[in-house]
């Protein structure tokens, strides 16, 4: 397989016939989990709030993200709003929510990949994208018709559906999920979507048969495919956050990459409402040591930068 993967599919023809069946299943849209079936070709809303054209927030190379993504030269980020989730925490709820940026065709997000590249960025590192795969893909067929050769990273809440990610297949190189929470009550509480954590393991293990676990350029030390996994640690939750390595440890691989955060802050309705008080901190250094602890005792030995 070439490097970046979307490069066969591309000269094989399959890219083409991925976008025409992406496309078409906007028409009663099961993009994502929530299933809602309007019609985005008519530019109908469901849970998303995402019509015909995605809605794009910024783009940009962006160096905060893993020192295996980032690199030197950063990676390319495209930011996608109206998350098909509704995380009551979310760190990012301007974009997420508030439904930042302006509305985006084939030939903006295009142009975006090919500036991208231009400036040197490492990839193409699509951020919250799991409602807006179909208009990824014909984005990402004219870019490669124009020369765009950056691999493509896949940056998600993991609440994404298996067919979608199935045309996904050979198109994406790194898959970056972010599981969250594990118990459905708190997928329900935090999340407002009770199968999160059904739905994202689907997801991950979709992924993990794709590209299998994050494999590293040794001279460049930057990502060239894989999974690389992200565990936003919440106060409160190390239950949760136990309950996810195990997983991730015996369904996955122990050698699965992952990088456990601790940057949560309140945010979100949690900050601006209220909501959720028990969210309502910052997490402790002794919580963040413990979740450390717990992916060990798990088995996981790729901690991402730890």
């Amino acid at each position: 397989m070439s490097y970046p993967a979307y490069l066969d599919t591309y000269r094989s023809g399959q890219l083409e016939e991925r976008v025409r069946k992406a496309v078409e299943s906007l028409r009663s849209c099961r993009c994502c989990p929530r299933g809602c079936g309007v019609n985005r070709l008519e530019d109908w809303f469901g849970v998303c709030r995402t019509g015909r054209r995605a809605r794009v927030a910024s783009y940009g190379p962006h160096l905060g993200e893993e020192d295996v993504i980032r690199g030197w030269a950063g990676s390319g980020t495209v930011f996608f709003s109206a998350c098909n989730l509704s995380c009551q925490f979310c760190q990012n709820w301007d974009v997420s929510q508030a439904e930042e940026g302006g509305w985006g065709g084939k030939v903006e997000i295009a142009t975006m990949a090919l500036e991208l590249q231009e400036k040197g960025c490492h990839n193409l590192n699509l951020v919250t994208p799991e409602h807006v795969v179909p208009q990824v893909l014909e984005a990402l067929l004219m870019a490669a018709e124009h020369g765009l050769r950056i691999p493509i990273v896949y940056n998600t809440s993991a609440y994404d559906s298996v067919e979608t990610l199935r045309l996904l297949d050979g198109v994406v190189d790194v898959y970056m999920p972010d599981f969250k929470v594990w118990e459905p009550d708190l997928c329900r509480k935090y999340l407002k979507a009770g199968d999160y954590s059904d739905r994202a393991r689907e997801a991950i293990q979709e992924m993990h048969r794709q590209v299998g676990v994050l494999e590293v350029d040794p001279g460049t030390g930057l990502a060239r495919r894989g999974v690389l996994l992200r565990h936003l640690v919440l106060p409160g939750c190390l239950e949760d956050s136990s309950n996810i390595f195990r997983w991730i440890s015996e369904e996955l691989s122990p050698d699965a990459c992952v990088n456990i955060m601790d940057q949560y802050h309140p945010a979100g309705a949690v900050a601006k409402d209220g909501v959720f008080p028990e969210l309502n901190r910052r997490l402790t250094p002794e919580e963040y040591e413990q979740a450390l602890r717990l992916a060990r005792v798990a088995g996981l030995r790729r901690l991402e930068g730890k």
